[in-house]
């Protein structure tokens, strides 16, 4: 489904809500009295007539959809206590500031000065037809229970109490991971919780909901163990009551699995930890003073594994991790609640994603090179951008598939790349090349296989069928780096060079033929083919491998020259060009040469607009083109501006179909107002400029470089254009996610080729 508003004929309604494709439009300014009017009166009359005959439109005309309150009495501030409404604003205000950082979700932060739980319940009621969720916030037990309960049998929007269940859902991801290390079954693990408060109890509950048995569980308060024959038990903590011999938590500890605490700072002794069985799991959530000191833990016994609410310190359990993510989800299908369904495939989908290839903007944003799952890493870190693409898909699945939706979503990839959209991630185009790469994967050999980012790449791109990872490089560094960094490649192939005496000599002899008359001997080819560039080339050559991907770790010639010299260019190509493409937010652009040719002739440039163009098409994309001088159709006189008229000329007559404009400024190119007003023989006008030829070397390298540290433009590539097979070269440095990119491209390139 595609919704579009207008800009003319709208000001303020948007798509926010909807399933699907979404695109929402720019907001025109009030900058006269026409957009005054259809502002306010009398053009918002017609959206108000339309959700009369039908409150659903509110969805569609109104921003509802993506509009969470953030609701609070202040009586349970997170490590404050009953502060009241007013000092509990700043809380609400950051939550809101999260809800559109990590998920885009608009939000109306509420402080209510009443205590009284039916009045509060009354007061939340009736703000539904403004919103699309409530996320209730520091309201103190047991009043928390009673007012969510009923505002979720009252209304038919997403109602959520973060205290309570996004700490559950966290942590129940962090207790499944942990189980998994140590070889636990559920069922039979016994837990010792310590605080009997809202987030204590919904945590045990969701426990119990993931498998452990009430039988197994033992709670306590301020007054030891929560226990059967106690006088004045609630109904609420009667759920959870033991008959069993513990009085004190010291007593349940005695051979327990699992410690949970939510309680108070500093109750729980190293000495007590010792009590609990081998292997045992303490998450001591206590803020901002866990109930047993991090390091004091780890220290008083080896096994222990073990999760905090603090961010100093490993497995973090951070409401950010869920709330953000379960409500975008909600509100994407409309759910009209969020039930138990939904937060166990949250729990799960958080606690799968903890187990993949930790990107590197993750590792760079929290100072680590080696994250990778396991006892310090149990579930994601919250700058993890995967999170929105992970969560908020499990969730709206959910809620379809338990029936509380009330609108579906068909296309899931299509919804995927929204999720990124909305947290300023376009992955659109690449999306596209990724898909086409996975219907047909092909051998990918990776020249530089013992770097930890190249065998974090290749677990992705063979995790996710892109393509089919070949490793170059020593055996054993491989294998240690595989072991050291967690990762799953037991059936990949690796290969070293200097252990193939068979395919060195007969690779030799290939490179030999193709380069006795170039001065080499056959001793040199034989040496050089011990070189894993040459190798690697040689195996596509050959048919061994259907694509090479390298350049990680060296200088981008030292890459190429291999390639050039075995593999060759396409027929009728004279040379090889560089291009990269720059995601903006204003889409794509390409630009070239960026990477190989320092100085090309008019003629040498015209070639490169022809490679360039079909460069373009191969991303299903049709070239608008450019050439960029310093000069506007003449306007200046020197070597470039006449380089690149004589090149836009004499590429119009070979090209008769491409739109192609120049010599120009950049900024000329790009501005259609200022080639109306100036240029109006500009055939880039109707024509959005998309593709920009450089005049030399210096000038591209620069503007990409540019654009990338300064514009914030993601760079895919440098993609190489010409060559006879697929052949491509990593920037120097590149991340994780510019390597699989990178991959993808290689393996549609290869289907191309053959």
């Amino acid at each position: 489904m595609v919704i579009k508003i207008r800009k003319e004929d709208s000001l303020n309604y948007h798509s926010s809500g909807k399933p699907g494709k979404i695109e929402v439009l720019p907001t025109k300014p009030l900058s006269s009295q026409l957009d005054l009017a259809l502002a306010y009166s009398p053009g918002v009359a017609q959206p108000c007539k339309e959700i009369e005959l039908d409150k659903e439109n509110a969805y569609k005309y109104t921003a509802k959809g993506n509009l969470v309150a953030v609701i609070s009495n202040g009586t349970a501030v997170l490590g404050l206590g009953d502060i009241g409404p007013d000092a509990s604003k700043p809380v609400m205000e950051g939550k809101g500031v999260l809800f559109k950082k990590f998920a885009g979700i608009d939000v109306f932060d509420l402080e209510i000065d009443e205590k009284d739980p039916e009045k509060l319940i009354q007061i939340i009621r009736s703000l539904e037809p403004t919103f699309g969720g409530i996320n209730l916030e520091d309201i103190k037990a047991p009043e928390c229970f009673i007012i969510e309960k009923r505002l979720k049998e009252a209304m038919n929007i997403p109602v959520m109490h973060d205290d309570q269940h996004g700490t559950a859902i966290i942590s129940g991801a962090a207790l499944l991971n942990a189980l998994g290390l140590i070889g636990k079954d559920i069922a039979d693990i016994r837990l010792v919780v310590s605080g009997a408060g809202a987030a204590a109890m919904s945590c045990t509950q969701f426990y119990h909901g993931l498998g452990v048995k009430k039988e197994n569980i033992v709670m306590c308060d301020i007054n030891g163990v929560i226990r059967k024959d106690r006088v004045g038990i609630s109904t609420l903590h009667g759920e959870f009551a033991t008959d069993k011999d513990y009085h004190r938590i010291q007593d349940a500890l005695v051979g327990a699995d699992v410690f949970l605490g939510l309680s108070a700072g500093n109750i729980i002794s190293p000495e007590d930890l010792r009590l609990m069985t081998p292997n045992p799991i303490v998450f001591a959530l206590a803020n901002p003073d866990p109930e047993i000191d991090y390091d004091l833990a780890m220290s008083s016994r080896s096994d222990l594994i073990m999760a905090t609410g603090r961010s100093d310190f490993p497995n973090q359990v951070n409401n950010v991790i869920g709330f953000p993510y379960i409500f975008r989800g909600a509100l994407d299908v409309r759910a009209t609640t969020i039930n138990e369904e939904m937060k166990l495939a949250a729990a799960k989908a958080i606690a799968a994603l903890a187990k993949e290839p930790v990107p590197d903007i993750v590792n760079k944003a929290y100072g680590e090179s080696k994250l990778a799952f396991g006892k310090n890493y149990l579930i994601p870190k919250p700058l993890d951008p995967r999170l929105i693409t992970t969560i908020a898909p499990a969730v709206a699945k959910a809620a379809l598939a338990s029936g509380v939706a009330r609108v579906g979503i068909e296309d899931w990839e299509a919804y995927e790349l929204d999720l990124q959209e909305r947290i300023g991630i376009d992955q659109r185009l690449m999306s596209r090349v990724i898909a086409r790469a996975k219907k047909d994967p092909r051998r990918v050999v990776f020249a530089e296989a013992d770097n930890r980012k190249i065998l974090k790449a290749a677990q992705l791109v063979k995790d996710e069928k892109i393509a089919i990872p070949i490793l170059l490089g020593n055996k054993a560094k491989i294998q240690a780096l595989i072991a050291e960094n967690s990762l799953d490649l037991p059936e990949v192939t690796i290969i070293d060079p200097f252990e193939e005496t068979e395919l060195i000599e007969s690779y030799g002899k290939v490179l030999y033929d193709k380069r006795k008359r170039k001065g080499l001997t056959p001793y040199e080819a034989q040496k050089l083919m011990r070189d894993r560039n040459y190798f690697g080339a040689m195996m596509v050559e050959r048919g061994d491998a259907d694509a090479l991907i390298s350049g990680l770790t060296k200088d981008y010639p030292r890459t190429i020259i291999p390639s050039l010299q075995i593999i060759g260019v396409k027929k009728g190509v004279d040379r090889v060009a560089g291009m990269y493409i720059m995601n903006s937010g204003k889409g794509p652009f390409f630009f070239a040469d960026t990477t190989v040719n320092v100085n090309p002739t008019a003629e040498q440039l015209v070639e490169i607009i022809g490679l360039t163009a079909n460069g373009v098409k191969f991303f299903d994309i049709d070239p608008k083109i450019a050439l960029l001088s310093y000069s506007n159709f003449g306007s200046a006189k020197g070597e470039i501006p006449s380089k690149t008229a004589l090149a836009a000329q004499l590429a119009k007559e070979r090209y008769p179909d491409l739109v192609i404009e120049g010599e120009m400024q950049a900024n000329v190119a790009l501005d259609e107002d200022i080639q109306k007003e100036n240029y109006p023989f500009s055939s880039l006008i109707n024509h959005k400029t998309n593709t920009l030829i450089f005049p030399d070397l210096t000038s591209g390298n620069i503007a990409y470089k540019l654009l990338a540290e300064i514009g914030n433009a993601e760079a895919i590539g440098p993609i190489l254009l010409g060559m006879n097979k697929s052949v491509h070269v990593l920037q120097l440095g590149s991340s994780i996610r510019e390597i699989v990119n990178m991959v993808a491209i290689a393996v549609v390139d290869a289907q191309t080729i053959s």
